[in-house]
């Protein structure tokens, strides 16, 4: 048996995963990737393994269903996971009562109760070596509200406040929490779900590589809870916790226009 440490990545073959992957294995983390699409899988495994010297594994599931859900949950509970990332997500374009009722029930699914059910898989043995790490990669957006993005806000919200009410649970525990909330990160997402984001300006842009960076930094110094990579988005989420309401929905109907 392997004597570094495992780490389980959800959504792990692209974009914030796939980042959260290379810099874990080149900490010499032993990883399980998991993703919906089992060939990307297999190529990413080889490809991490053979770079890093690393032990990877894969795990083949949908998070946006309950088997996989259930699948992912029992391989947690039967392996010595020390570092949980749970990455995987997606959005949708349109306004809610034009969207397909089966891709927001896959959204609440895979940002909510997917969230619940791997933090609860993994924590008992956590607690029992007292020692383990949870990530939870939720979203600037988690601050805000927006139409045509009504599921995604409100279920990057849910994942945000579970963290940070999980950490005052932990407190006194070798347990670490850790929410991680980037602005527009340049990875698919935006592409998959359809999303015109010209209008961004390209200062608010962030790499992949440098979220996940100050991400595992902060694990490094052991806080903060919430994370906010970037001075630039940290200025933009205390505006956002600070700005009167009306003024907050003013700018989120301007953002509106990129999502429908």
């Amino acid at each position: 048996m392997s004597s570094r440490p495992l780490a389980l990545i959800t959504g792990a073959t692209a974009g914030i995963g796939l980042e959260y992957a290379r810099q874990l294995a080149a900490r010499q983390h032993d990883l399980a990737l998991v993703a919906r699409d089992e060939q990307r899988l297999n190529a990413t495994a080889t490809e991490l393994a053979a770079a890093y010297g690393v032990t990877v594994g894969v795990i083949q599931a949908d998070l946006a269903s309950s088997e996989g859900i259930g699948k992912v949950s029992s391989w947690i509970a039967e392996h010595p996971v020390e570092l949980l990332v749970h990455n995987a997500g997606f959005g949708t374009k349109g306004l809610l009562h034009r969207t397909e009722a089966s891709a927001q029930e896959q959204m609440v699914m895979l940002h909510v109760t997917a969230t619940d059910r791997l933090v609860r898989a993994a924590l008992p043995a956590m607690l029992e070596r007292n020692a383990g790490t949870l990530i939870a990669v939720s979203s600037v957006a988690s601050f805000s509200i927006s139409a045509a993005n009504v599921n995604y806000t409100a279920t990057k919200g849910y994942q945000r406040i579970y963290m940070e009410s999980l950490s005052l649970e932990l407190e006194g525990t070798g347990v670490q929490v850790q929410v991680l909330c980037p602005g527009f990160t340049r990875t698919e997402f935006h592409e998959r779900a359809r999303m015109n984001m010209g209008a961004i300006p390209i200062s608010l842009w962030m790499t992949a590589e440098a979220v996940v960076r100050d991400s595992l930094r902060a694990i490094d110094r052991r806080g903060p809870v919430v994370v906010v990579p970037s001075l630039r988005w940290k200025l933009i989420v205390f505006l956002l916790r600070h700005l009167p309401r009306a003024l907050l929905r003013g700018s989120a109907r301007r953002y509106q226009k990129t999502r429908v």
